[in-house]
């Protein structure tokens, strides 16, 4: 079970997009994910007719260490840290270690 996953919203605590919140878009390896409106790059795309494609710059959300985002906890507006518990039924959840709530329910 992973402490960040794809759907979370997420705060960048550190480097040039310091600050910025958005949505897990994909984890493409265990210590990356993809957020929504953070790093992005331009990158050149070369024209392919047969594809439809035409060519230009496009700009693209590339991908962001996992230890330079924090969940975000709506309760307080802000990053917080993740820890693992295991509830009365059996079940492991997620919880906000400034607040002791549950994350996913």
């Amino acid at each position: 079970m992973r402490k960040i996953r794809k759907g979370d919203q997420v705060v960048v605590i550190t480097g040039r997009d310091k600050g910025k919140r958005g949505s897990v878009l994909s984890t493409p390896s265990e210590t990356k994910l993809v957020v929504e409106g953070v790093n992005i790059a331009k990158k050149h795309l070369k024209p392919s007719p047969m594809k439809g494609i035409s060519g230009g710059i496009v700009e693209k959300a590339m991908p962001i260490e996992i230890s330079n985002v924090a969940l975000f906890n709506p309760t307080t507006n802000k990053g917080d840290k993740v820890g693992f518990r295991l509830l009365a039924d059996g079940r492991k959840v997620r919880f906000f270690k400034s607040t002791n709530e549950v994350v996913d329910v």
